[in-house]
């Protein structure tokens, strides 16, 4: 019998023509083991010549792959299902050109075509938004039995032990973590400042009461980075650590952006939690700490010396610190033995490091928090905590 092989692909724009990007997986058929994985920008086009090409590259990558084998396309395009198995003709020219060449690549009694919801198809639309996010082509092959293939699960996520490298014990304590005796699990929190935006170019205070500026160019580039970092998180990426399986969000803006692209890397939903929006700056907001300087002379370095001083008509660290802790004690109320994805902003991020290492606000200031890098806490439900480990930059 012929070896059987599945494509998932899928395609989009935003706004239709706009920028595109096309995403398309390879699948053994019996185990369900992704084998390769393509993607890639398009620059400004439709819809449908995005979802064409995600079916192109993923012919091809099968074709790579096994020539002789039978392959099952299915995508959540109803347009390209109907038209390549003929019941449709295909009227766009530029349609048209891409459809020969995608039938071109195996023989027709070879490939069959498959409606699937577009829940079915998660895994293809991470990967075209990787590409649109990061204005890249991206091309991963994952042979058979290779550490790095991974089984299919409902939703596009991956199984955790299924994962896991051969022998490994997934609940052994990390090397290098405090020492516990009584078996109790941490819940380990994943750290993500958000990515460049404008004010971060200019150094200005954004803060959590307005709902700030969007990613620039370079930001949206940084998140998809810090994306693969957490995906890579009890992998090769601090392998004794569980995998993440949750993302958590601050309602700004910048927030939301990265945190959507970690969520379709991961296969896995966002969830916002405004206890992690930024700071309140107040009168602050948008200027520059040497146009807070020249307003208010030695007020900036005493909030942040101080730890206990408010912004005007804003928050102090402690402040901050507070409702982070809220929000983290909530986390570890769910249980331990888990990863959770917090993504947040600077003082966030400085406000949980330094609550864990046990350090007061008065010194939360000295912790640098660079765009998109990771910083990794641990928490127990005895109030034991440790930092893991803090700054992985992702794209500075």
């Amino acid at each position: 019998m012929a070896r059987v092989l599945v494509v998932e692909a899928d395609g989009g724009s935003r706004g239709n023509p706009g920028p595109a990007g096309y995403g398309a997986l390879v699948r053994d058929g019996v185990e369900g083991r992704v084998l390769a994985e393509r993607a890639g920008y398009l620059g400004v086009s439709t819809n449908n010549v995005a979802e064409y090409t995600g079916l192109l590259e993923g012919l091809r990558a099968a074709a790579a792959i096994d020539p002789a084998a039978d392959v099952q396309v299915r995508m959540d395009s109803k347009l390209v299902v109907e038209q390549m198995s003929g019941r449709w003709q295909v009227k766009h020219e530029a349609l048209r050109a891409i459809a020969r060449q995608a039938a071109a690549l195996l023989p027709a009694d070879q490939v069959t075509y498959t409606w699937v919801p577009r829940a079915e198809n998660a895994a293809a639309d991470r990967l075209a938004n990787e590409a649109m996010d990061t204005g890249s082509t991206i091309a991963r092959d994952f042979p058979a039995g290779a550490a790095h293939g991974h089984p299919a699960v409902a939703g596009g996520a991956e199984d955790d032990e299924a994962g896991a490298a051969p022998g490994r014990d997934t609940h052994v304590r990390p090397s290098g973590s405090i020492a516990r005796y009584d078996g109790a699990e941490a819940l380990t929190v994943v750290l993500v400042r958000h990515g460049q935006t404008p004010l971060t170019v200019a150094g200005g205070y954004s803060g959590g009461g307005v709902p700030g500026p969007s990613l620039t160019t370079h930001g949206q580039v940084q998140a998809a980075r810090a994306a693969d970092a957490v995906h890579r998180v009890g992998k090769d990426l601090w392998p004794d650590l569980p995998r993440a399986t949750e993302v958590v969000a601050s309602p700004m803006v910048r927030t939301q952006e990265t945190a959507a692209a970690i969520g379709r890397r991961l296969g896995v939903p966002v969830r916002t939690d405004a206890r992690f929006r930024e700071c309140e700056f107040g009168e602050w907001e948008s200027l520059t700490a040497v146009e807070i300087e020249q307003r208010w002379p030695g007020e900036l370095a005493r909030w942040h010396a101080d730890g206990g001083t408010p912004a005007p008509g804003g928050e102090s660290y402690a402040d901050v610190g507070a409702r982070v802790r809220a929000g983290l004690e909530d986390l570890l109320a769910g249980g331990g033995g888990r990863t959770v994805v917090v993504v947040g902003h600077a003082i966030v991020v400085r406000t949980a490091v330094g609550q864990a290492a046990g350090a007061p606000p008065s010194r939360w200031y000295r912790l640098r928090v660079p765009p998109c890098s990771l910083s990794i806490v641990r928490l127990w439900p005895d109030g034991a905590a440790e930092v893991t480990t803090s700054g992985f930059p992702t794209g500075d």
